[in-house]
């Protein structure tokens, strides 16, 4: 695959997870807290099937597509390292943070747990937006230097 088109397509899953991890930081956690308690459990499911079908595929993509351009696009220098760092460091927190926290609450309402989930995911939330103007200060150099 040409460099161009693997740095291309990091940027564009990144692009649209970190939309993603914004609209759940923003507008999904928090509304966790507004749950009707003796429905959570079936509320919390719900979110959580409907939830991966939008993430899974992208991100287990993305992993993979983020070793391939550290390996092939060494030459581009540090930044594919450090957007593969990123992309470790997301996977790490989801879950050892993130899943721990959504196994208490599919047990039922915890504020606690709520409130948890919503503090810890802005490592994520600030993970993947730094690694989107990463990949996309290496994709506007590489297309610039190509020009």
């Amino acid at each position: 695959m040409p460099l161009k088109l693997l740095l291309l397509l990091n940027f564009g899953l990144a692009a649209y997870l970190t939309g993603v991890i914004w609209t759940v930081q923003l507008v999904h956690y928090p509304s966790f807290a507004q749950a009707a308690r003796d429905t959570f459990p079936a509320f919390h499911q719900q979110h959580s099937s409907r939830i991966s079908w939008v993430v899974l595929a992208p991100m287990v993509l993305e992993l993979g597509l983020a070793i391939w351009l550290a390996w092939q696009g060494r030459a581009l220098g540090q930044g594919v390292w450090w957007a593969l760092g990123l992309v470790l460091l997301i996977w790490a927190a989801t879950f050892f943070i993130s899943v721990p926290f959504h196994n208490r609450l599919a047990l039922g309402y915890d504020y606690v747990a709520i409130d948890g989930l919503v503090r810890t995911n802005w490592i994520r939330t600030l993970a993947w937006t730094v690694r989107s103007g990463l990949l996309g200060w290496l994709l506007w150099k590489m297309l610039n230097f190509a020009a």
